[in-house]
Order: structure tokens, then C-alpha cells, then sequence
């Protein structure tokens, strides 16, 4: 805190960060910097205040850019980027405001709280865009509300309750307001199940000595034999669990060839196969080898996948108070929904002095609304293959992969843009989830890689179009037309004629539709973005 003003500052970019050199490009190409000043002084303190605050976010949100938020964005894109990077970005600016209140004058601290205040409001107005509206249906006590009778018992402390809503299963509903930075459930590292459990089992000593077995395999195994035993002290837990998970990994043969061309298709033919190898490899030997340990009866394909899905549906990597990384579950927070602009963001570290695992919320949930916590940065065909549904709203990770080789442009590695020859790998999404910046709604990267192969040797050209005062526009053409060859083979590839009646269709055979659909819009919108450039060429 400077004599005259207020200083400011964001941590810096870690060493460790793999994306360090890229967001310093960013922060380089766009003049941010990471150290703020404020005067207290003058009739315009209050709107200087609010323009530093304004700066501070957009370098926040460099900050906390994933690899895909960055490929995608343009030299010009402020954003926000996406719900993660901006929650993200508030919170943090909110915490550097909220420890710099102390030690100082009441002038400075009333600008502080106003700042701090402000931030509040744009975090609420965010998740307000982002709410999702769903019916809770009526009323009932089963198995969850035990669960959370259970939970509660081993000292769980709470401030949801299980709710079941229309469409979509169960979910967890706060019981009253809860802020930024409170914290909505609180899990003690006693109940958590992880490795630990398998010391207490019949079945350690068989499987800690058989070669190659890992720990994730022993718990998926140690599940499936735990769900049947009546004296578990994790027996409510299992009692609150589905019979059946309705992933991806569940999908019957109607339901694949809905997803033939896509690429979930080969995602979940690829799992499949390797859950079969690994069942194939482990379950009959340890039966016949041990028949009173593993029962033939409780180790079948089946109660296999059913482990499977349980682990990869509900598992958490979760940094337990002794600093170690452990995969394990957690009663209690497996009810809550993912969203893609969840309340929270952080859950995976147990406090030290506590020995608690807390949830702790980076937007404020309203009494009687559904509390979402984030399952991860993930595609939809990855929320598929593995949860068993598809998000709603637009995921900034819904992309499609090129097979492209990047050309290695020398004379473009010294430009200070954020999408030149860096990139080894190229994808598109919905050019609707971006704004344009003069590339036709397209990854600038993608497009950098491709003006750089197909232009002519004594043809000079910048990496993007926006920046380029000169554009060759048989070059472009070319970059637009080679797009659009490579995408209407894959929409030719995806027609309706193997859908089936959506109301009378099972659950995989919808859910394999919905996502075909959304695969089919972002190959659809991408054509349209290529065909709308080449009309602006036309007018140039």
C-alpha cells in the first residue's frame, strides 16, 4: 500500500506453469501488466477505482487462461472466456482486495470495500446468466436423506439437503444463503473411501502382492464386493448409489450406431474394450484362485462395469491432510450436479487443522436453488462416456480435433501474437463461442497454420487477418476452402437416417442423439463461418 494511493497486485505467473510463455505473450501483446495503483485523491478517485478494476480482471483472466482458452483467443478477446477462467478471475481479485484492507487509512479501505462490493455484484449478475432453472419434484424420503442422516452422524456439517428435480435425478439444494467464500458442505477425512479401506479387507494381501496390480484397480475391486456386505461401515453409502449409472460405458449396440461418425463413438468403443481386457485379465483368475475371497457370484462383467462407472462417475483426487494424493469418494458430495458455471470450484484438499474436506462456493446460492460443483474442464463426449450426460449451455471445451500438421513458420516465431506457429495441435468449436476479431469467428491459430502453408513463397503475410493491413485474398480463399473440404465430409457423415424416435427411445439412444446433434452443429456452424468469409472476400 503506497503513502499516496492504493498498489495493488496479482501473484505472478508460476515458473511451473507449462503455459508461461504464452500468457506472457498475451500479457506482453496487450500491455498488461500485474501491479495496479489508485489515488485517493481528486473528484474522479471513485471512476479511476473502477477503470484499475476493469484491469485487474482482464489480467486475471490471463492468468487463470487454460490451454484450449488460449488457443482460442484473439489478440483483441478481453473476455470472459469461459464460467471457470471468470470465476476464477473474480475470485481472485476479490481475495487481493479483501487482504488489503488491513493496515490502512478509512479513505483507502472505503475504496476498497467499494471495489470489493463491486466485484461481489459482478460474480452475482455472472451466475444469474448462468443459472439453470429445473423443477423439484415432489418430496420423498429415501436412501440420500439416510445418507445425509448418516453423513451428518460422522460429522458431516451442511447447509443442503438432497432434492430430486425433473429430468435429471438427485441434487443438492442449500437450505439457506450462502455467500462468496462460505462454505456450503463439510466432509470429515474419516468417512472419505480411499486406499486406506483396503487395509482393513480380506483381500489386501491377495492383491497388494499380485504384480501389476495398481491401487485404483484393488479399490474398483474392493467395491464390488463392499456393496454387498451388510456389516460395511460404508453401507448407507451404498445403499444411496444407483443400480445402474447410465454412462456411456453403458451403451447398447442402437445407441453406437446413432454415434457412427462422431467422436464419441470411437471414445466409448476404445473404453469398452479396455474395461473388457482388464475384467478379462483380473476377475476369472482371482476366482478361481482365491473363490472365497472373490465369489464368482459378486465378480461378474456386470457388477465389474458398475465399479467402473462408479469410480470414474464419483472418484475425487483429493490431497489428504498427511500432504498425500489419494483417489477416493465422498459421501455426501457425490449429489451435487455439474454445471459449467458451478458454485464450486475448489473441493480437493483436506485442512490440516480440521480434518475436513470443504466446499467452499465462488458465487453465492440462493435458499432453494440447486448447488452445482465442478466435475472438470471436460467435453461433453468425455461427460458422456464417463457421467452419462451432456451439460446444458455452451461448452467452451465441446471442440473437434484436426489432424493437421503445423507447418514451421521461422519468420513468424518472433510476432507477439497469441495464435502464431506455437500451436502443435489444431481443433475448432462453434465459432458462436467466441467473438470474431477479423478471423471469420475461427481459432486464429488454425487459421495462422494454414495461410502460412498454402501462401505463396514470395507472398509475405501477417498470421492473422486482423492484423494484417494487406490481405491476399486467394490466400484466404484458399485457407477458407480447405476448412470447408476438410468439415463436409464429416456433416455428409452424420445423417438422421439412423435415428430413431426420440419418444419412444431408450435413454442411451436419447442421450446418443443429443450429443450427434450438438456434434453435427458445431461442424454445421463451422462450414457457415468458412462460407460467410469467402462472401466477404467476394465483396473486398
Amino acid at each position: 500500500m503506497s503513502e499516496g494511493g492504493i498498489t495493488l497486485s496479482l501473484p505472478p505467473l508460476l515458473e511451473k506453469d507449462p503455459l508461461i510463455a504464452k500468457k506472457q505473450k498475451v500479457l506482453q501483446a496487450r500491455s498488461i501488466t500485474l501491479e495496479f495503483q489508485i489515488s485517493v485523491s481528486g473528484l474522479a478517485c471513485e471512476d479511476e477505482a473502477l477503470q484499475v478494476l476493469d484491469k485487474m480482471v482482464q489480467a486475471a483472466r490471463v492468468l487463470y487462461l487454460d490451454e484450449l482458452e488460449l488457443y482460442f483467443a484473439g489478440e483483441d478477446d478481453t473476455g470472459p472466456f469461459s464460467p471457470r477462467n471468470e470465476l476464477e478471475s473474480l475470485n481472485l481479485v476479490l481475495d487481493v482486495l479483501s487482504s488489503s484492507h488491513q493496515n490502512t487509512t478509512n479513505e483507502k479501505q472505503q475504496i476498497l470495500h467499494m471495489l470489493a462490493d463491486r466485484v461481489v455484484k459482478m460474480i452475482e449478475s455472472f451466475g444469474i446468466k448462468h443459472t439453470e432453472e429445473m423443477m423439484i419434484e415432489k418430496d420423498k424420503y429415501d436412501a440420500n436423506d439416510l445418507l445425509l442422516k448418516w453423513g451428518e452422524d460422522n460429522g458431516v456439517r451442511t447447509k443442503l439437503q438432497i432434492a430430486h428435480y425433473e429430468g435429471a435425478g438427485r441434487g443438492a439444494v442449500a437450505v439457506e444463503d450462502v455467500n462468496v467464500g462460505e462454505i456450503a458442505l463439510e466432509v470429515p477425512e474419516s468417512i472419505l473411501i480411499s486406499e486406506e479401506v483396503l487395509s482393513e479387507s480380506d483381500m489386501f494381501q491377495v492383491l497388494n502382492g499380485t504384480d501389476g496390480m495398481t491401487t485404483e484397480t484393488m479399490l474398483l475391486l474392493w467395491s464390488m464386493k463392499e456393496r454387498y456386505n451388510p456389516n460395511s461401515r460404508f453401507r448407507v453409502y451404498f445403499d444411496s448409489l444407483p443400480q445402474e449409472f447410465n454412462t456411456g460405458l453403458s451403451f447398447g449396440i442402437d445407441a453406437l450406431s446413432v454415434l457412427e461418425g462422431t467422436l464419441l463413438f470411437e471414445e466409448i468403443l476404445q473404453a469398452k474394450q479396455h474395461l473388457h481386457e482388464q475384467y478379462e485379465a483380473i476377475c476369472p483368475v482371482l476366482c478361481s484362485t482365491y473363490p472365497d475371497i472373490f465369489l464368482p457370484t459378486l465378480y461378474t462383467w456386470d457388477k465389474f462395469l458398475w465399479a467402473c462407472e462408479l469410480w470414474y462417475s464419483n472418484g475425487i483426487k483429493v490431497v489428504f491432510a498427511d500432504r498425500k494424493l489419494r483417489m477416493c469418494l465422498v459421501p455426501i458430495a457425490g449429489l451435487l450436479n455439474h454445471s459449467l458455471c458451478p458454485h464450486i470450484l475448489h473441493y480437493g484438499k483436506v485442512d490440516q487443522v480440521s480434518k475436513l474436506l470443504k466446499f467452499t462456493l465462488s458465487r453465492p446460492c440462493k435458499e432453494g436453488e440447486q448447488c452445482y460443483l465442478s466435475y472438470g474442464s471436460y467435453s461433453g463426449s468425455h461427460l458422456v462416456t464417463f457421467y452419462g450426460f451432456l451439460p446444458k449451455g455452451e461448452n467452451p471445451y465441446d471442440v473437434i480435433p484436426l489432424d493437421i500438421d503445423a507447418p514451421k513458420v521461422e519468420d513468424l516465431s518472433s510476432q507477439p501474437s497469441t495464435s502464431g506457429s506455437d500451436w502443435t495441435t489444431h481443433m475448432v468449436r462453434k465459432p458462436g463461442s467466441f467473438k470474431k476479431n477479423g478471423n471469420y469467428g475461427l481459432p486464429p491459430p488454425l487459421l495462422a497454420h494454414l495461410r502460412a502453408a498454402l501462401q505463396e513463397d514470395d507472398i509475405v503475410l501477417h498470421p492473422e487477418m486482423s492484423n494484417s493491413s494487406i490481405i491476399n485474398k486467394e490466400n484466404e480463399r484458399a485457407v477458407l476452402e480447405t476448412l470447408i473440404s476438410i468439415f463436409d465430409p464429416m456433416m455428409e457423415g452424420l445423417t438422421d437416417a439412423d435415428c430413431h424416435d426420440s419418444g419412444d427411445s431408450s435413454w442411451d439412444i436419447k442421450l446418443a442423439q443429443e450429443f450427434k446433434k450438438l456434434h453435427r452443429e458445431i461442424i454445421s456452424s463451422v462450414i457457415a463461418a468458412c462460407s460467410s468469409g469467402l462472401e466477404m472476400l467476394d465483396h473486398l
